[in-house]
Formats: structure tokens, sequence, C-alpha cells
């Protein structure tokens, strides 16, 4: 790998809002992609994952190549010699959004996002919460401003999903779009027939 080809390497951080599919999806996409993952739950994170799905943490863990402690600030993650094409937190709280804005730098989650921010690398952030506060709203705006994307998980319902797979893979889709990654199958406005052209 050269200087100038971009590491085949994501960060994934979860942390605790609702929607953990969202995480586990983008692992499962970037591994079809050949995208190398390194992962950060946070507790809050690992509770969501209690509630909303049947896995373990252990299992969650074998989603990724390689996962890291929240409280282990000292993790390759955290440094910006560790090359990445940058981070994705999905879903991301308003308290890690908060952390992120405002350089918290908590957790290994909220420090490899201060970490990729810079670095100029790219950071996506899929905020789960509504209705939004003003303060939430300013906490996006300072992050947007130190160079983050913020992109709620909003539904393409012109897309006319079929079910909740189809909705988390769409927002995923287009969240790793933002990486550069080529995500097999995801469709595209204006690249596909509508299901009406094609029965």
């Amino acid at each position: 790998m050269n200087d100038e080809t971009p590491p085949r390497r994501l960060v994934v951080g979860i942390s605790g809002a609702t929607g953990i599919a969202y995480g586990m999806r983008a692992l499962e996409l970037a591994r079809k992609a050949g995208v190398e993952t390194h992962l950060v739950v946070t507790p809050a994170g690992q509770q969501t994952r209690a509630y909303e799905t049947d896995l373990t943490a252990a299992d969650l863990a074998a989603m990724a190549d390689v996962t890291y402690r929240p409280g282990d600030v000292g993790a390759a993650i955290a440094s910006g010699s560790f090359r990445t094409a940058g981070m994705l937190v999905a879903p991301c709280s308003i308290r890690t959004l908060s952390s992120v804005a405002y350089s918290g730098n908590d957790n290994l989650l909220t420090r490899a996002a201060d970490v990729t921010l810079k670095e100029r690398r790219r950071l996506v952030l899929l905020v789960r919460e509504t209705p939004l506060t003003l303060g939430h709203l300013r906490a996006m705006t300072a992050a947007t401003e130190s160079g983050a994307i913020v992109m709620p998980p909003v539904p393409a319902f012109y897309l006319r999903p079929r079910n909740l797979d189809d909705i988390v893979d769409h927002s995923v889709g287009r969240a790793l779009d933002l990486f550069g990654m080529k995500v097999p199958g995801m469709p595209r406005w204006g690249e596909q027939p509508s299901r009406k052209d094609m029965s």
C-alpha cells in the first residue's frame, strides 16, 4: 500500500442509541466489500444489543475483524498513525454526538472519532434521536463544523421497502457510500427499473 491509496480499513463504533441493526449491518456489508473492520462498542451499546437482539457480546465481536474495549484508550484506533479510511458510528447517541462535537474523548469510541477528525478522515454519525432539541441541533452543527457528516438514518420510501431489512440496508449502504465502498446489490435511484416496471 502506498501513501496515495487509502487503507481498506474502517472503524465502526456502536453507541447506546436504539438501532444497533445499523452497526451490525455495516459490519456485514463492509466484510462483503472486503474491508477490514475495527469495532468498539460502548457499555450503553452493549445494553442496546441485549434489548434489541438475541446476540451475545461475543457474537457481536465476531462480526468484526478486530474489537476493542471502550476503556482501552491506548488501542490502535486511538492513534492518528493507525491509518484507516475513516469511522462510522452507527447508531450514534446524542451523548456520543455531543462528546464528538466538543472533543470529550471520554472513551475509546469518542477518542477514535476525535482522531478521525484531527487526521481529516471521514467521520459519519448515524444520529438516532427525535424530536430534536436546540441543544441537539447545536451539537450537530458543532460536529459538522469540525468535519463530521451527520447522517440520521432516514428511510427512502421511493425504493418501496418491503421490510425492516430493506430500510436498514439502504441507510447503511448510503453511509458506506460516503467512504467510497462498493456495496453489492444496493439499489440506486435511476440505475434500476422500478418494481412496477419489473412486474
